[in-house]
């Protein structure tokens, strides 16, 4: 008799789960997922890197000659420091959670970054070629008649 009673409560409620991944919550503010990355804000400083505790991302160069970097999400602990400490704002956690891969290769998040080419000095002005002085112009003699 408590099993029905169970049973008919049960059928008349509102289920506890959600039909994953058809339907899917919204995340919560604040959410750390995956990562972005921002080729034309990197400066190849390699900050982000540095800060990483689990060492999950790899710099491929440093400074103008960086050709990206690699995330390794199966080491990240994604605790935000590369976010936090990125001076040009370059990587981002976003809210996408779905992060499972079959193979552990499809792990490892792969930016690439095309490399900038270094400052080139500044041309120093070249004074302008200074032309020939014009020719003096003779006024025609001027005769007195009186």
């Amino acid at each position: 008799m408590a099993m029905e009673k169970e049973l008919l409560k049960s059928a008349f409620s509102k289920p506890a789960t959600i039909a994953y991944p058809f339907e899917k919550r919204p995340v919560k503010k604040g959410h750390r997922g995956k990562h972005s990355y921002d080729e034309l804000k990197c400066t190849g400083c390699g900050m982000c890197s540095r800060v990483c505790p689990a060492f999950a991302i790899e710099m491929k160069g440093l400074g103008p000659k960086c050709e990206g970097i690699k995330v390794n999400l199966n080491a990240c602990l994604f605790c935000q420091q590369c976010e936090d400490y990125c001076p040009t704002g370059a990587i981002k956690l976003t809210e996408d959670y779905e992060l499972a891969v079959i193979n552990k290769a499809d792990g490892t998040l792969d930016f690439k970054r095309a490399p900038k080419a270094p400052p080139t000095p500044a041309a120093k002005p070249v004074p302008a070629a200074s032309a020939p002085p014009a020719p003096a112009v003779k006024e025609p003699e001027k005769t007195h008649e009186h």
